[in-house]
């Protein structure tokens, strides 16, 4: 999928409620999973024990919510590109949930939506992006997050 682009931060002043379409899918292994454990110090056994999550709540184990929302820093740049920038950067997020388990084997992909733009303190432009990220073969996201960045000109 090609990244919707923006000529310049204040193209997205014009752009808010537009669909800014899909990144790639992505596989979810039990890899990912265990290295998000082992840099987060979260070993929960729905997450890294797969014998024992056969018989869990969930028949596998799960990728963490925390890098499922992660995620969605790689799934940005795929999904929107603006250009003539100096810096942008990640201002934090908001209305963060967590609808339904990425299980290991499973396929993701971030839906993103341009939800608010304004121009801040010092020139830059603040975007707010939805991200939903879906699970290939579901109808509930597994996360949905409206990440804020900032486009310095």
């Amino acid at each position: 999928m090609a990244a919707t682009t923006f000529e310049n931060p204040a193209a997205l002043l014009s752009s808010v409620g537009k669909d800014l379409g899909t990144s790639d899918w992505l596989e979810i292994d039990q890899t990912r999973i265990d290295t998000f454990a082992d840099a987060t110090g979260d070993h929960q056994w729905i997450h890294v024990d797969p014998e024992r999550a056969k018989n869990g709540p969930f028949g596998s184990t799960i990728a963490h919510g925390y890098l499922t929302m992660s995620l969605v820093n790689l799934f940005l740049p795929q999904i929107m590109e603006v250009q003539n920038v100096s810096m942008g950067v990640n201002y934090g997020a908001d209305k963060l949930r967590f609808p339904a388990p990425v299980p290991v084997g499973s396929r993701i992909r971030g839906r993103g939506e341009l939800i608010e733009a304004e121009e801040v303190k010092g020139g830059a432009i603040q975007a707010k992006v939805r991200v939903t990220v879906e699970i290939d073969g579901t109808d509930r996201p597994a996360c949905v997050v409206d990440t804020i960045s900032r486009f310095v000109p």
